[in-house]
């Protein structure tokens, strides 16, 4: 437990892990797991079990923030790039006001662009310097399973009803988060959201290599992402339709 309270700037180099070694597979098969048992249990339970369940997830959220912030805190670690401001960390508050409220649009905007961003970050994880035995290398992870958990099992049971209709508004919501993310790193010369740089291992990174710059990745990413989140349901439910014209 020597670097269990270490961060990416006090720990030395050489400790951490690999995209795709023993240590992120694991951590990919468990999140696999997880993710899939607990959205069959969603979907199979009781309405009353449902809401337990809902805001049970909210809550471990919201404890895993302030489980690192406390660490943070506790060893003079606390730096403004660890300040909630990331999109998965503004996520926190959005899937807290959701599990209240059950919004329909909030609920699309969790589908559309709270579960992809949390599960990126779990295939291309950023923080590879930190071994298994350190808060925020365990906080990474789980964090951003539950946040993807959150959508998913919601989405399985047939809360969340993904619609193209909210897309717009979604991606407004998106491009707000965008400007303040733009607003804190200009103040704190922070990289919220990654809009000043994107490292190895990052899917941005791979435009910053092509094209010079890593910006050019989010009109390109974005529309895709959408593409590959809703025209399942698109396809769905135009089957459906014609089904119920034939009967």
């Amino acid at each position: 437990m020597e670097y269990f309270f270490e961060t990416v700037e006090t720990i030395g180099k050489g400790k951490g892990f690999s995209h795709f070694d023993p240590c992120h597979i694991f951590w990919l098969i468990f999140s696999a797991v997880v993710l899939i048992a607990v959205s069959m249990l969603y979907k199979k339970a009781s309405e009353k079990n449902r809401n337990i369940m809902r805001y049970a997830v909210a809550a471990l959220i919201v404890a895993d923030e302030i489980f690192k912030v406390v660490c943070l805190v506790s060893f003079d670690n606390f730096i403004p790039k660890y300040l909630p401001l990331q999109l998965c960390s503004i996520n926190i508050f959005i899937i807290a006001v959701h599990a209240l409220t059950k919004s329909k649009a909030i609920g699309n905007f969790l589908y559309t662009i709270c579960l992809p961003a949390s599960v990126l970050p779990l295939i291309f994880p950023t923080w590879t310097k930190l071994p298994i035995e350190n808060f925020m290398h365990i906080h990474s992870f789980t964090v951003h399973l539950l946040l993807a958990l959150y959508p998913l099992m919601l989405t399985v049971g047939g809360d969340i009803k993904p619609k193209l209709k909210y897309v717009p508004a979604c991606l407004a919501v998106l491009f707000l988060l965008a400007g303040v993310a733009f607003a804190a790193n200009s103040v704190w010369d922070t990289n919220f959201m990654f809009l000043r740089s994107a490292t190895k291992g990052n899917p941005l990174y791979a435009f910053k290599k092509m094209f010079g710059n890593h910006l050019i990745g989010y009109p390109i990413l974005i529309p895709a992402v959408i593409a590959v989140m809703h025209i399942p349901w698109i396809v769905a439910d135009r089957i459906k339709n014609k089904k119920q014209v034939i009967n």
